[in-house]
């Protein structure tokens, strides 16, 4: 069995992922590898939300790590692919698309909040969140990323993704 974090796209992306938050934080993505041996499995095992989308008119996912598979109720194949603007309602799609869009603008941004659906419908509201522009070294854009570790599930009332 092949695990999301075992194919060389992945790798590249995690590396990405955690060099492009250092370059507009100045903090550490992956405080250390510890028990999974790689930067990679570290990524997509830790207890923060990590999720990226792509630079498509569209953006689609590109990535998620166990966490954010876990709070989106969702599987790596289900959440790979699918638009990015899915994960939030039709109501609140245009105050996340300006927020994405002075990301895009300045690099990077804090304590954003905002109100998404899981798979199953299930509401929740991401608090302190970082958002960046994943780019490399000579600022090459790939798409952009959030990492966050508080939200709060909002109700029990069922809207399918």
């Amino acid at each position: 069995m092949t695990f999301p974090w075992q194919t060389v796209w992945v790798e590249q992306h995690s590396a990405l992922l955690c060099e492009s938050f250092y370059h507009w934080t100045g903090e550490k993505l992956v405080v250390e590898t510890g028990k999974f041996g790689s930067l990679e499995a570290a990524l997509f095992h830790s207890p923060r939300v990590v999720l990226s989308h792509d630079t498509q008119p569209d953006p689609r996912f590109n990535y998620a790590n166990q966490r954010a598979l876990d709070l989106w109720e969702t599987t790596w194949d289900q959440l790979i692919g699918l638009p990015s603007r899915l994960s939030a309602e039709p109501e609140v799609q245009p105050e996340r698309q300006h927020f994405l869009h002075q990301v895009q603008q300045q690099g990077w941004a804090k304590n954003y909040q905002g109100i998404r659906i899981t798979r199953q419908g299930r509401k929740f509201l991401i608090r302190n969140a970082i958002l960046w522009n994943v780019v490399d070294v000579v600022g090459n854009l790939y798409g952009q990323a959030a990492m966050f570790t508080e939200w709060d599930w909002l109700d029990e009332q069922k809207t399918k993704l």
